[in-house]
C-alpha cells in the first residue's frame, strides 16, 4: 500500500471508526479518483497487514503532522449506511463512557454489524414450465400418469420428478422450496428438474417476520382510540401533545402509578407524533415486556411497527433494521440498543420504566439506554418522554431541579385501588416453625382461597436455582465456584443436583458427601425459585404453576408462550424473577407474593434500597388491575426498613426524601457523578499495583473538581479467574473526571485490556 506525506496540499482526508476495542478514530486519505465519501458511509482501510470494514466519522480532520498516511482501499455505500445522527450519538457515547468509537459504532449496527445489507435474495421459488415433449397429465384414480418416457438427456423421469411437476402445476405462481421439501420434493429432484428445463428456479427477498407466529396475547389490554381517559391522563396527554407541538428538544418525566394508564397516554401519543410526519421510538426494559407492547402498537399501526430486541433471530433483527433504515417503519419498539435505529426524522422517544437497571450495558460501551434517549432526543430535536411509577433519583432530582419536566398520575385507571399490601415478619415464622420456612402461613392461605375462587397469583423471588449454597455440617465446608468469588447456586434440571456458577456458568454435580473431611452431610441453605415452586406445587397440587427465569426460558419463544398462556388463563400461578414484576397487565391477578422481600438490602451496594422500593412496588402494581381489588404479601425480616415500609404504600415522594438524605450526607449520586475504575490481573498483588499506579497519576492531574477515592479489593474479588481491584472518582464535573482518567490511561497502555470504566455506575459490586 502506497503511503505519502501531506504538507501544505490541501489533503482529502477522513475520520474512520473500525470495529477495534478501544481504539481511536483513525485518519485516511480518499484516493483522488473517488468522490469524498459522505459520514455514516462504510468503507474499506489497511489496518496494520489487515484491511478491515469501517465507518467514516468525519470529513476533512486535521492532517497529523509527520505521519505517513494511508489511503482507503474501497468505497462500499455511495450514500450513508448510518444517518449522521445516528454517527453523532455513537460518537458521543464513546466520549462520554471512555470507551473506542467503534465499540460505540458496534452497538448501533443490525446483527451482522458492518457486512450487512438490505434484504437479499433468500427464498428460493420453482415455478413448472411448459417443455417441449414433456405434457404433465392430470391426476387420476390410477395415479400420475409418467410426463415422458424419456427425458431430454435420454433417461426416464422417476416417480418423484413426476410428482414434483404435478405438485407445480397445481400452483401456477409457483412454490418455495421450503414447501416443497415439505411435500417430500429435495433440493436434489428440482434441480434434475431444472436442469431439464422443465421447471424454473427463481430467487426472491422475503422478509422474515418476527410478529408471524408468535401467538401473543395482550392479557386483556386492548387499544380503543375512542376510550374515555381519565381526567389526569386527558390533562397529561394535553401537555405532552402541546410539547410535541412545540417542537425542539425538551425532556418530560411520566410519573404515574401502577395502572394509571401510561401505555395508553403513550399510544395516543404515538399517533399524534406520527401525524405530523415523525418517527416514534419505544424502549423497554426486558424482553419479556416486549412482545405484549409490541403487539399492542402493532395492533393500534399495524405494519408500520418494527420491532429489535436480542430475543429475535439474526435474521428477524436484520429485516427490522433495514427496514427501519429504508424508512418503511415510522415506529419502533425494542430494549436498549434500539436507542440506536436508524429511524428517520424521530420526533418522539419514549422510555418506559426509565428506572429500570435493564438499561444498563454491562460490557464496553457501558451506557445507559435512558441517557442515551436523552441525548439522541437533543441531537433530533425530538421529545423525550421517561415514563415510571418509581422514578430512578437521578430523573426525579432532574424533575425537581427543573431541568426535566413532569406530568404526574396519582389515580388507576377507573380509580380501582391500588393492592392492599400486608407485611409478614418472617422473623416470627422462623421462630415458630422453623428456619426452613418459605410459604408463610398467610401466603399459603391466600394462595388457597385464590385457587378456590378461580382467580390468578404471581409470585416473586428475585433469585434463581433451588439453593443459594451448598455446605457441610460436619466441617463447615461450602461449595464455591473455582473462578469467582461466590458461592455455586444448587439447580435441579434433568432430574439431579447440579451446583452452577451464576457469573461463569462453571457446574459440577453435587456430592453426597464432603469433597474436604467426606462427611455425608452436605445441606442446602437459603432457597430460590425452583425451590418455591416446589414448595408451590405441594401446597396446591391442583394449580397449574409455571416458573418464569433465566433458566426456564432459554428457549426460543418460551417467554412469549407462558406468558400468552398465563393471559389465557391456562396457568393459575407464576413465579419468578424480576421478570414477572414489570409492566405486565393480567386483569385476573389478584395476589402478590413476594418472598424474601429483603434479598437485596444486604448488598454492599449504595442503590440497594431504591431498587429494593422500586421492586417491590412495581410487583404489588401488578395485583388487582382488573375488577377485583388486589392483595400483595410482602415477606421480608426487615419489616420497619423504609423501602419495604413506604414501597407497601407506594409512597414514593417519601422514599425519595429519605433515600436523598442518606445520598447526600455519602455525597452518592445523583448529588455527585461517579466513576467506577476496575483493575483486573492473574493475582490479587497485580490487579493492587496496576489499580494504584493508575489511580496516582489519575490524582496528579485531577483538579479540584473531583476526589479519587481507594484503590481497594473489589466486593467480588475473583470473577471468571481475575482477581478484581477497584477505585472511584467523585464530583461534579463529568467532564473533568473523564479527562484526567483518559489521559491516565492514555500514558499506560499496556493496561487498557485490564481496566474497565464504568461512568455513571448502577453497581458497584
Amino acid at each position: 500500500m502506497s503511503e505519502s506525506l501531506f504538507g501544505d496540499a490541501p489533503a482529502r482526508l477522513v475520520s474512520v471508526a473500525v470495529p477495534v476495542p478501544a481504539l481511536a478514530l483513525l485518519t485516511y486519505r480518499v484516493p483522488e479518483a473517488w468522490p469524498m465519501p459522505a459520514v455514516g458511509a462504510r468503507v474499506r482501510a489497511p489496518l496494520g497487514p489487515r484491511t478491515v470494514t469501517g465507518i467514516v466519522m468525519a470529513l476533512s480532520p486535521p492532517a497529523p503532522e509527520g505521519v505517513a498516511l494511508r489511503a482507503l482501499t474501497e468505497l462500499l455505500d455511495p450514500e450513508p449506511f448510518l444517518p449522521a445522527s445516528v454517527v453523532s450519538l455513537a460518537q458521543w457515547v464513546a466520549e462520554y463512557y471512555l470507551s473506542g468509537p467503534g465499540e460505540a459504532l458496534q452497538a448501533a449496527m443490525p446483527p451482522r454489524g458492518l457486512t450487512s445489507q438490505p434484504a437479499v435474495f433468500r427464498t428460493v421459488r420453482v415455478v413448472a414450465l411448459t417443455a417441449q415433449g414433456h405434457d404433465v397429465a392430470d391426476q387420476s384414480e390410477a395415479g400420475p400418469r409418467c410426463v415422458s418416457d424419456e427425458d431430454k438427456g435420454g433417461m426416464k423421469l422417476g416417480a418423484r420428478q413426476r410428482e414434483a411437476l404435478l405438485i407445480l402445476r397445481g400452483a401456477p405462481q409457483g412454490l418455495p422450496a421450503p414447501a416443497l421439501a415439505d411435500r417430500g420434493v429435495s433440493s436434489s429432484v428440482v434441480s434434475r428438474l431444472a436442469a431439464l428445463g422443465l421447471v424454473s428456479v427463481r430467487q426472491e427477498a422475503v422478509d422474515r417476520d418476527p410478529f408471524a407466529g408468535t401467538g401473543v396475547v395482550l392479557g386483556g389490554v386492548t387499544h380503543d382510540p375512542a376510550r374515555a381517559l381519565t381526567g389526569e391522563q386527558t390533562d397529561g396527554l394535553a401537555t405532552l401533545t402541546a410539547q410535541a407541538d412545540i417542537g425542539g428538544f425538551q425532556v418530560t418525566l411520566l410519573h404515574g402509578v401502577t395502572g394509571s394508564g401510561k401505555t395508553e397516554i403513550y399510544l395516543r401519543l404515538a399517533a399524534h407524533v406520527r401525524a405530523q410526519g415523525r418517527g416514534v421510538l419505544l424502549l423497554v426494559p426486558e424482553i419479556a415486556l416486549t412482545p405484549a407492547v409490541a403487539a399492542l402498537f402493532r395492533s393500534r399501526f399495524g405494519a408500520s411497527v418494527a420491532i429489535q430486541h436480542s430475543g429475535l433471530s439474526d435474521g428477524e433483527r436484520h429485516d427490522q433494521w433495514h427496514r427501519i433504515r429504508q424508512g418503511q417503519v415510522d415506529i419502533v419498539v425494542g430494549t436498549r440498543s434500539a436507542v440506536f435505529t436508524p429511524i428517520r426524522n424521530l420526533g418522539l422517544l419514549i422510555v418506559d420504566e426509565e428506572h429500570d437497571t435493564s438499561y444498563k450495558q454491562e460490557e464496553s460501551p457501558r451506557y445507559h439506554g435512558r441517557d442515551v434517549a436523552v441525548m439522541r432526543g437533543k441531537i433530533e430535536g425530538a421529545l423525550v418522554v421517561l415514563g415510571s411509577a418509581t422514578p430512578s433519583m437521578e430523573s426525579y432530582q432532574n424533575a425537581k431541579a427543573g431541568r426535566y419536566a413532569r406530568v404526574t398520575l396519582e389515580r388507576r385507571v377507573l380509580d380501582r385501588p391500588l393492592a392492599r399490601v400486608s407485611v409478614v415478619d418472617m422473623k416470627t415464622e422462623y421462630a415458630e416453625r422453623g428456619p426452613d420456612v418459605v410459604i408463610s402461613r398467610a401466603l399459603a392461605e391466600a394462595l388457597e382461597a385464590r385457587m378456590a375462587r378461580q382467580e390468578q397469583a404471581l409470585v416473586l423471588l428475585n433469585r434463581r436455582g433451588y439453593a443459594a449454597a451448598v455446605f457441610c455440617r460436619q466441617c463447615g465446608g461450602s461449595m464455591d465456584c473455582p473462578n469467582c468469588s461466590v458461592s455455586l447456586t444448587v439447580h435441579t434440571a434433568r432430574q439431579d443436583w447440579r451446583a452452577r456458577c451464576h457469573y461463569c456458568n462453571y457446574t459440577r454435580l453435587v456430592p453426597k458427601t464432603c469433597p474436604t473431611c467426606a462427611a455425608p452431610y452436605m445441606e442446602h441453605i437459603g432457597f430460590g425459585t425452583e425451590r418455591v415452586e416446589a414448595e408451590l406445587r405441594q401446597l396446591l397440587p391442583e394449580a397449574r404453576l409455571a416458573r418464569i427465569d433465566r433458566d426456564s426460558i432459554r428457549k426460543k419463544g418460551s417467554l412469549t408462550d407462558l406468558l400468552g398462556r398465563f393471559a389465557r388463563r391456562e396457568l393459575d400461578v407464576l413465579v419468578g424473577t424480576q421478570m414477572i414484576a414489570k409492566g405486565h397487565d393480567f386483569p385476573e391477578v389478584t395476589l402478590v407474593g413476594v418472598i424474601s422481600a429483603d434479598v437485596g438490602l444486604g448488598l454492599a451496594d449504595f442503590r440497594a434500597a431504591e431498587r429494593t422500593f422500586q421492586l417491590l412496588t412495581q410487583v404489588a402494581g401488578r395485583a388487582g388491575r382488573g375488577t377485583q381489588q388486589g392483595e400483595a404479601i410482602i415477606q421480608t425480616i426487615y419489616p420497619d426498613h423504609y423501602s419495604i415500609r413506604l414501597a407497601c404504600v407506594q409512597e414514593y415522594a417519601g422514599f425519595f426524601d429519605r433515600e436523598i438524605e442518606f445520598r447526600t450526607a455519602m455525597r452518592y449520586p445523583p448529588l455527585v457523578a461517579m466513576v467506577n475504575v476496575l483493575t483486573r490481573g492473574p493475582s490479587l498483588e497485580s490487579a493492587l499495583e496496576a489499580a494504584g499506579e493508575l489511580a496516582r497519576r489519575v490524582r496528579a492531574g485531577a483538579r479540584e473538581g473531583f476526589v479519587v477515592l481507594g484503590p481497594a479489593v473489589a466486593p467480588m474479588t475473583r470473577l471468571r479467574g481475575e482477581y478484581r481491584v477497584q477505585f472511584f472518582l467523585k464530583g461534579r464535573h463529568r467532564g473533568q473526571m473523564r479527562e484526567a482518567l483518559a489521559a491516565a490511561l492514555a500514558t499506560l497502555p499496556e493496561l487498557a485490556r485490564r481496566v474497565t470504566v464504568d461512568v455513571d455506575p448502577l453497581s458497584v459490586l
